[in-house]
C-alpha cells in the first residue's frame, strides 16, 4: 500500500477513535468532530448488552486511567467465574469508552474488560471533552496516548484485585481466562500483549503488523517478529479491501505458523461494527472466540470449526483457517 494512503486511513482512525466504513484513502481533514458518524455514536445511549449479565461502564476508584465494564449485578455469576478481556483502543487513544457498545456487550456475557484511558466520547464524558487528535503540520501522525503497558496494566489490576480480601472482585476472575483484544493501533498492542504467558487468547481487530517494515506511528515500535512470540489461538477480524489494515493483517496472518490462527473478513471497512447497537455482528463473533478459547465452550467453538464452520455459512463473510479442528 502506498504510504500516503495508510497514513491518511491511520489519521482517519486516531482523528474519529472507531472510524465508520471508508475507502482507505479518506482525507484526514474530513474527518474530526464534526464527522456526522462520530457524532451519532457519541449520542447513542449506552448499552447494557444483550448477555445473561445486564453491563455496565465506569471508572473504578482503584484504577482511575481505565475504563472498566463488567456484569453490573455480580452476585448474579453465581459462582461462575469472570473471564478477563483487556483492550487496545482505536488510534492508541486515551477514550476508553471509544469501543462501549462493542466492549460492553462482551461484559455483559461475563467478562471483566478493561480499556485504557478515561471516558471521553459518550454518556459520561465531559461536556467540553478533548478534540481528537490530529495530524501535525508536516502531515505525519501524532504520538500514541496510551502504550502496551497501559493495556497490560488491566491484567496486573484485575488478577491483584482477584487476590485481595475486600475487592468486589475477590475470587470472581478465572486467571486461566484472560484475553487481550484492540482495534486499529490497539491491535497493535493487542499483538505485543499477547506474549504475556498469562494470556490464552488474542483477538486483532482491523490491524496488522506493517507489511513494509515501516512504523509511522509514533511511541509504537512493531515488527513481524513479534508474531513468534505468540503461544495462543489467535483470530484476525479486518473489514475487506477498503480497510486500511487489510495488507498487514492479510499479511500477518500468511506468516503465522506456529499457533492456530482464524482470518475473518467482512466488507464492513476499518471501522468494522464497533459503532452499532451492542458492537453489532463483531462483537458477537468476539464473544463467541473468548467463550470457546477460555471457557471450553464447544458451540460458541463451531463457529470457527467444522467444515463449513458457522461463520462461513455466512454469506457477509469470508473465513480461512491454519491449525484449526
Amino acid at each position: 500500500m502506498p504510504r500516503n494512503a495508510l497514513l491518511a486511513g491511520l489519521c482517519a482512525v486516531i482523528l474519529c477513535g472507531t472510524a465508520s466504513a471508508q475507502p482507505a484513502a479518506r482525507p484526514p481533514q474530513t474527518a474530526g468532530a464534526a464527522d456526522p458518524a462520530r457524532a451519532a455514536y457519541a449520542a447513542m445511549p449506552d448499552t447494557k448488552g444483550s448477555g445473561r449479565y445486564p453491563a455496565l461502564k465506569e471508572v473504578d476508584a482503584g484504577l482511575p486511567d481505565h475504563v472498566v465494564y463488567r456484569p453490573a449485578d455480580l452476585t448474579r455469576l453465581r459462582g461462575r467465574k469472570l473471564g478477563l478481556l483487556v483492550w487496545g483502543n482505536g488510534g492508541c487513544s486515551d477514550d476508553g469508552a471509544s469501543a462501549r457498545q462493542h466492549l460492553a456487550e462482551i461484559a455483559s456475557h461475563g467478562y471483566l474488560v478493561i480499556a485504557p484511558g478515561a471516558i471521553r466520547s459518550g454518556p459520561g464524558a465531559p461536556a467540553a471533552a478533548a478534540e481528537p487528535r490530529r495530524p501535525d503540520a508536516s502531515g505525519g501522525l501524532p504520538p500514541v496516548k496510551t502504550t502496551s503497558a497501559d493495556v497490560a496494566g488491566g491484567i496486573h489490576w484485575a488478577l491483584a484485585e482477584n487476590a485481595r480480601r475486600g475487592s468486589r472482585y475477590f475470587g470472581r476472575i478465572d486467571p486461566r481466562a484472560v484475553a487481550v483484544a484492540g482495534h486499529s493501533c490497539g491491535g497493535l498492542q493487542a499483538i505485543e500483549v499477547g506474549a504475556d504467558p498469562r494470556v490464552h487468547a488474542v483477538i486483532v481487530h482491523n490491524s496488522g503488523i506493517f507489511a513494509d517494515g515501516s512504523n509511522p506511528i509514533p511511541g509504537v515500535k512493531v515488527d513481524k517478529s513479534m508474531l513468534k512470540a505468540l503461544h495462543t489461538p489467535v483470530l484476525y477480524v479486518l473489514g475487506g479491501r477498503s480497510d486500511v489494515a487489510w495488507p498487514n493483517g492479510t499479511d500477518d496472518f500468511t506468516k503465522i505458523a506456529h499457533v492456530p490462527a482464524v482470518l475473518a473478513t467482512s466488507d464492513v471497512g476499518h471501522g468494522g461494527t464497533f459503532r452499532q447497537s451492542n458492537g453489532g455482528q463483531v462483537a458477537q463473533i468476539a464473544v463467541a472466540w473468548l467463550d470457546w478459547q477460555l471457557r471450553g465452550d464447544a458451540a460458541a467453538g463451531r463457529m470457527f470449526t467444522g467444515d463449513p464452520c458457522g461463520l462461513c455459512k455466512d454469506p457477509a463473510w469470508k473465513v480461512d483457517r491454519k491449525g484449526m479442528p
